[in-house]
């Protein structure tokens, strides 16, 4: 490999305020992330210590209310933290997304009462959420979801299981969307279930092919018992607050793929200035230099697109659309860069002994989370030429 180390993404940022916590970020990605990423990823080990530092140092509630214990940051802003996080590690950049999902229902939809007595503790105070949206038999089809919460007097009573919970088991509360009413969309109310609640169990964390140290389990819900104080919004509000939360979700998940992309072309840049063949650095020979091209170009249009969405997003633009192509463009560049990272590297891409393969493994959820590839292009077509006609 090649002495050199990388150059930092070039970021233009609209604030010295924002200039200060990129800094920021990236010394705590490469003292405290970077260095044990791949050991930890490799034992499968959650950094739960690395989520309380985040915490302390103000980096889990960035683009929330500071009233609350929020960052005041725009999604311009936030959105970078999360491409920063993740190049050093997936779980960290996933994780702040994951949580920052998870607080979106209470800061967007709750009482004033409701984010005064919880927001602080969610967005500062050193806990971590998880967001239940999925189950077993309703993936992509979150309309037909069939966990239950059934009224008794002034409680209500959770019952049913979600599927494919990123921190499923160490999350200190749960954003859960359970039915309420009738089939369908309408019927779906959501509620904010603290995570050592009698009844609430997880299962075990998911054998995954990447992302080792991020816990993905299901989580049952038997029986569990929460006032109505904890309903968040209107009863049949919860499917329309899902999509809300899913929007910008999805903007994060676009984050992290340019993120995880960055951090392959990185590594594909150093090994091939420093690996030699035939006399001279592999770097010199164009159709890998024209290789490099093409991969630092997919980067940059992946992180320009979720700029732009992000910037409608803080105009109070409609965004939906844009958050769709970002999350579907940047993911699958994220996959076809690692992929090509790999090749780079030739036989040492497919080792252990560089990054690029567990960078690999991971783009592939990116494309799956948080709705498919597929529904981003039905939610794109839809936008372009209206419903499907049944």
């Amino acid at each position: 490999m090649s002495d050199r180390a990388p150059q930092p993404v070039e970021r233009q940022l609209p604030t010295e305020e924002s200039r200060d916590l990129i800094a920021l970020v990236r010394d705590i990605a490469q003292r405290e992330i970077a260095p044990r990423a791949a050991e930890e990823e490799d034992a499968g080990r959650f950094p739960r210590e690395i989520f309380s530092l985040l915490s302390e140092s103000g980096l889990l509630g960035l683009p929330y209310d500071s009233e609350y214990g929020g960052g005041d940051q725009p999604y311009e802003v936030y959105l970078q933290v999360l491409e920063e996080l993740a190049a050093a590690r997936l779980t960290v950049g996933l994780g702040v997304s994951v949580h920052s999902l998870s607080c979106h229902a209470l800061a967007g939809y709750g009482s004033k009462e409701q984010q005064t007595e919880h927001l602080p503790a969610m967005l500062g105070g050193g806990l971590l959420g998880a967001y239940c949206l999925s189950e077993p038999a309703s993936g992509s089809d979150a309309a037909s979801l069939r966990t239950k919460a059934v009224r008794d007097g002034d409680d209500w009573v959770i019952t049913g299981a979600k599927a494919w919970i990123t921190h499923g088991g160490v999350a200190d509360f749960y954003t859960v969307m359970a039915r309420t009413g009738q089939e369908g969309a309408r019927g779906i109310t959501a509620f904010l279930v603290p995570g050592d609640a009698p009844g609430l169990s997880a299962g075990a964390p998911e054998k995954k092919m990447g992302m080792k140290g991020s816990p993905t389990a299901l989580v049952n819900f038997d029986g569990v018992r929460i006032p109505d104080t904890r309903r968040i919004g209107e009863e049949g509000q919860g499917f329309s607050i899902a999509l809300s939360a899913l929007d910008s979700g999805r903007l994060g998940i676009a984050a992290c793929a340019v993120g995880v992309a960055q951090a392959a072309l990185d590594e594909a840049v150093s090994y091939a200035t420093g690996r030699q063949q035939f006399g001279r650095p592999i770097a010199d020979f164009q159709g890998l230099r024209f290789m490099l091209a093409d991969m630092a170009t997919r980067i940059e249009a992946g992180r320009a697109l979720y700029l732009t969405a992000a910037r409608r997003r803080d105009a109070g633009l409609p965004f939906s659309q844009q958050a769709a192509m970002a999350k579907l463009f940047c993911t699958d560049a994220a996959m076809s860069v690692t992929t090509d990272a790999v090749q780079v590297l030739g036989g040492y891409g497919y080792t252990q002994d560089f990054p690029v393969e567990r960078l690999m493994r991971e783009a592939k959820v990116l494309q799956i989370v948080e709705g498919t590839n597929q529904i981003q292009r039905m939610v794109i077509a839809r936008h372009l030429a209206g419903p499907e006609s049944r």
